[in-house]
């Protein structure tokens, strides 16, 4: 676990920031949205995903805010009810994503805009 999530860690944080946001894109040469950058960072370390938030959303194991480790997926429910974006969460408070304004960045978890969105957490590495 620790070396898929040295990959995943790595590679998403060096590689993939600054990538540009697209709706529906999955792969670093057109640009990604929440679902896809997370299928693609989870694909270059082995491990399959479902392509969109509502079917990572039942993946893996359920986990409360306070156990997260980084690796797992954060949800938060931005556009109607349920889980509707999601991103990796990177450690100390921190999670990685690809957001419409910036496209891949590093932000904070649960600053006032994601702490109230804050939807569940997933563990898929264990």
């Amino acid at each position: 676990a620790k070396i898929v999530f040295f990959v995943i860690k790595h590679f998403s944080i060096r590689v993939l920031v600054g990538t540009p946001f697209k709706m529906g894109g999955s792969f670093p040469s057109e640009g990604f949205d929440g679902s896809g950058y997370v299928q693609y960072v989870f694909g270059e370390s082995g491990i399959a995903l479902p392509r969109t938030v509502d079917e990572q959303y039942d993946v893996g194991r359920r986990i409360g805010k306070d156990d997260l480790l980084p690796g797992d997926l954060v949800f938060y429910s931005t556009d109607g009810p349920g889980a509707t974006f999601c991103g990796i969460y990177s450690g100390d408070g921190k999670f990685i994503y690809a957001g419409t304004k910036n496209g891949v960045i590093e932000g904070e978890a649960f600053g006032p805009y994601w702490d109230e969105r804050f939807y569940g957490a997933r563990r898929i590495i264990d």
